[in-house]
């Protein structure tokens, strides 16, 4: 069956859903995050980066640091699926692949600026961390900890496919200092997963929950998508139900988007999709629906995308961290990091990424130096996403008064029911929180309001 999706150009859209209800899902990035925009990132301002490393650290308390280890390897593309990710890498082409790993790490250790600074936070992302075996895993972590230790990380999170995992693999995992691990759920109907591309199927997901609930992970998270190509109310419905029963310590729940780099967003542009997508206003009642239902089962709401359970939840030091200005440095193919003030980006092809490495050079490719007000506008809009923004924390760190300085912002947002004041914080009613990525821009300075997001 095909169903037209609309192939609008630029991120324009992202300010339409605000008054746009029924909004088809358009092709084009909507989850916002970072600031400034990546498509105003540059080569010619990547010496930045290496100056902020090479630059000793200054006297006095630094921003916490954490680590960001991209693992670009999955057994199958998801078609909606827009980071750099390999599906057509064998054993030889991994084993490469983290020797490069290696190299980055042993190359950062000892610049001026990070030498002798423990991790916060460390954070394995994909691709598919679990696609390494165990003893690559082994190798790896050993090979990092020649330069770097986390021993003193207060979070250590790895991202597993279910399908990949066995109970071996998982006790290798906990091994290594990993206290939290995410599993990418996503849908708990097969022929949704078959239909967008997904490796695992239901089966794999009970398994592979059991075995690391037997193993004794601190924290559980699970993600899932509403409004996966073919989803409907019955199956949503379902999924949510499956989710519940796991009893996860955080759950994840991601709105669909089609950014331009995807199987979707091609299909779409050709004009044809293989079944149709849930428009926004459809994915933000299930989103809701989902809301409801975990928090009548014990679950507090903690931003526009995660649940947790109170009396078990340790917090998510990554994602907190980053969003109050935190320093990480991102290892890996097109991996990114947020230093000293500067936004960067690695190399994103691995012949690239793998002979900058070789040559005994970081693989920084594209950076922007970020200016105190950009760093303030970051550090709100980002912490947007909670829910509820603290005047107080911007005037004791940035000296801006956020009521004042967005004011006009603030008018559209009360006029229209997304926002209230809640003493002297300001909070997003469950309508702005549903629909929070596409609030944001208005916020942004005008020159990144309406551009390509990505």
């Amino acid at each position: 069956m095909c169903a037209t999706v609309g192939t609008r150009n630029g991120e324009a859209m992202q300010t339409a859903l605000i008054i746009n209800d029924d909004a088809r899902t358009e092709v084009g990035s909507y989850f916002v995050a970072n600031y400034p925009p990546f498509s105003v990132w540059t080569p010619d301002q990547a010496p930045a980066a290496l100056d902020a490393l090479n630059r000793p650290r200054a006297e006095g308390r630094a921003e916490p640091l954490g680590l960001y280890v991209h693992i670009p390897f999955c057994r199958r593309r998801c078609k909606f699926c827009y980071f750099r990710v390999y599906t057509d890498k064998n054993a030889r082409d991994v084993d490469v692949y983290l020797d490069a790993l290696a190299r980055e790490v042993a190359l950062y250790a000892h610049r001026p600026a990070v030498a002798g600074r423990s991790f916060e936070f460390v954070y394995f992302g994909g691709g598919t961390p679990s696609f390494l075996s165990a003893e690559q895993l082994k190798r790896l972590v050993g090979r990092i900890g020649a330069h770097w230790s986390w021993e003193a990380a207060r979070e250590v999170t790895f991202e597993c496919e279910p399908g990949t995992l066995q109970k071996g693999k998982l006790e290798t995992i906990k091994e290594i200092g990993v206290t939290r691990l995410s599993l990418g759920i996503e849908h708990f109907d097969d022929a949704i997963l078959e239909l967008n591309g997904r490796a695992h199927r239901s089966p794999e997901i009970v398994r592979a929950y059991d075995w690391a609930r037997e193993i004794g992970f601190n924290q559980i998270n699970i993600d899932l998508i509403a409004g996966l190509m073919g989803d409907d109310d019955a199956k949503w419905d379902a999924t949510v139900d499956r989710a519940i029963e796991l009893d996860a310590d955080s759950v994840t729940i991601y709105q669909m988007e089609v950014p331009h780099n995807t199987e979707v967003a091609r299909a779409s542009q050709a004009g044809c999709v293989e079944a149709p997508l849930p428009n926004w206003a459809t994915k933000r009642r299930w989103v809701d629906d989902a809301f409801r239902r975990f928090e009548a089962h014990g679950y507090d709401i903690s931003s526009a995308y995660t649940l947790v359970k109170p009396e078990r939840h340790a917090g998510f030091v990554y994602r907190d961290a980053l969003w109050h200005g935190a320093d990480m440095v991102g290892m890996g193919v097109a991996s990114f990091s947020h230093f000293a003030g500067v936004h960067y980006q690695n190399l994103d092809r691995w012949e690239d990424y793998i002979a900058r490495l070789e040559g005994g050079k970081l693989p920084i490719h594209r950076a922007l130096r970020v200016s105190p007000r950009q760093r303030m506008i970051r550090e709100f809009v980002l912490q947007m996403k909670t829910g509820r923004v603290d005047p107080a924390y911007f005037r004791r760190k940035f000296a801006v008064d956020v009521n004042a300085e967005f004011a006009a912002a603030w008018s559209i947002l009360n006029e229209r029911g997304y926002t209230m004041v809640d003493g002297d914080a300001i909070a997003l009613t469950r309508d702005g929180l549903l629909r929070v990525d596409a609030l944001l821009p208005l916020f942004f300075d005008a020159e990144f309001r309406d551009i390509r997001y990505t």
